[in-house]
This record gives structure tokens, sequence and C-alpha cells, in this order.
């Protein structure tokens, strides 16, 4: 694994964005989860089978150079659902906020984002604060600035989290445990 020499482990979030939107009581026949690219359909599914295999939808486009994302098609059906994009990272917004068009077009009943890493580039706070999506939830693997606060945006903690993870290490349990 990359540059260690040690065994690492992954810490994935997705349990803490899990937690976030099972509190929302959706009902699981509205839900259609949502990757917004073909390179995160493997996360996207992970996602929706814990969300009670819920359907998927995949967002296929071309990207046209560096930061720059062009929707062109919708693999699935998303009309009357709750759209639930998941992504591992928000840098300028553009695959997401594109995608998030797309699915209001195809019919969407609300969209909402998720992600692990809220970067949050220029122009990335406009895009996502323009009205697309219902709500925008991210972890607090970033520390989030004041600037780039906006309405739709909710920041969970993932210390829970890690200090779970620090206990199976002391404890020498398994770590990928707590992601089942």
């Amino acid at each position: 694994m990359g540059y260690f020499d040690i065994p690492v482990d992954h810490v994935y979030c997705q349990p803490v964005v899990l937690d976030y939107l099972a509190s929302k009581s959706f009902a699981s026949n509205d839900l259609v989860v949502v990757s917004p690219d073909v390179g995160g359909v493997a996360r996207a599914r992970a996602f929706a089978k814990k969300l009670s295999d819920a359907p998927l939808a995949i967002v296929d486009k071309r990207r046209q150079g560096h930061n720059i994302a062009e929707v062109m098609n919708l693999i699935g059906d998303v009309r009357g659902k709750v759209a639930v994009m998941v992504d591992d990272m928000i840098d300028t917004a553009g695959t997401i906020a594109k995608g998030a068009a797309l699915l209001h077009e195809e019919g969407a009943q609300e969209v909402y984002a998720c992600c692990t890493h809220a970067v949050f580039s220029p122009p990335a706070i406009e895009r996502l604060s323009r009205g697309l999506f219902q709500e925008v939830i991210v972890t607090n693997t970033i520390p989030a600035s004041e600037k780039n606060n906006f309405p739709q945006l909710t920041v969970l903690s993932t210390a829970n989290l890690l200090g779970e993870t620090i206990r199976h290490i002391h404890d020498d349990s398994s770590i990928s445990s707590i992601f089942q």
C-alpha cells in the first residue's frame, strides 16, 4: 500500500453518512443512489446495498479537461425518486452539479450530495448553493472554513468512527468489522 512498509487499514466514512441518511427516514422505494461518474460505480453500489439495496443510477460524462466535466447521459431511472449522489470528494463541484442538473431534468424529486472529503475549491460553493441540492452532506476529514458554509451544507463528524478505529487497533481486533 503506497509508501508504507507496515500494514495500513483504510478507514471509510460510509457508516457516518449512512447513519445520518437513516435518520432521515426515507422510504426505501423512494431512493435511488447515483454515481456521478462511471469510476464511482463500485462505491455507489456498496452504498446502495447498505441503503436497503436501493436501485442504482449512473451519470455518464465525458471529461473535456482537468476539472472540466460535461454530462452526457443518465443510466437508470430517477423519475419521482430521492436521488442520493455519492462521491469520494467534491473539489470544484463541476461533476456533481452538472449531474444534479441532469437528475432534475430526468424527474428526480430531490437530490442529495454525499462525499467524504469536502475540498471545495472555487467555484464549488457557488455551484453547490444555487438550489440544485436539497442537502450537501460531507464529513469533517478536511476542516471546513466559515467562508465555505452555505445553507444546504451538513458537516458530519468522524470523531466516533476514528475513536472506534483506535479502540480496535488498541484491542488488536479487526478494523474491517467496523464497516460490515
